[in-house]
């Protein structure tokens, strides 16, 4: 197995801006910053591939996130499973990103995105 950054976060060999810990999970920055400047992800310090792989581990890890959540008035609980569905390290972490109304982050599924692409095209139009 390659090394994998998430378990050197949660092992303390790699850096990371941790918003909060648990003796099962870590609340961690993204390096990038992220979408929102509350934007976190949760992660386990054990290794798990992604949310199918362990029950036991997601729930705990959601469980986590929820506590998080509950510190918004809206926000988006994200997690994806394999690279089709844009898993991009295949460490189970669950993105808690805050929203706002007429926040212009759409969500590949909304009418705000959808609104968004039909926009873009009828410019490319031109």
């Amino acid at each position: 197995m390659k090394t994998c950054v998430f378990c050197a976060i949660a092992a303390g060999e790699a850096p990371a801006v941790i918003i909060r810990e648990w003796p099962d999970a870590l609340a961690v920055r993204p390096r990038s910053g992220g979408v929102h400047p509350e934007h976190v992800f949760v992660l386990p310090r054990v290794h798990v591939e992604d949310a199918g792989t362990d029950p036991e581990v997601t729930a705990a890890v959601m469980r986590r996130a929820a506590e998080l959540m509950a510190e918004h008035p809206a926000a988006n609980l994200i997690t994806s499973k394999g690279e089709a569905a844009t898993q991009s390290v295949f460490h189970l972490h669950v993105h808690i990103v805050p929203r706002e109304e007429e926040d212009g982050l759409p969500l590949p599924w909304t009418p705000q995105h959808t609104a968004r692409v039909t926009a873009a095209q009828s410019g490319e139009n031109r």
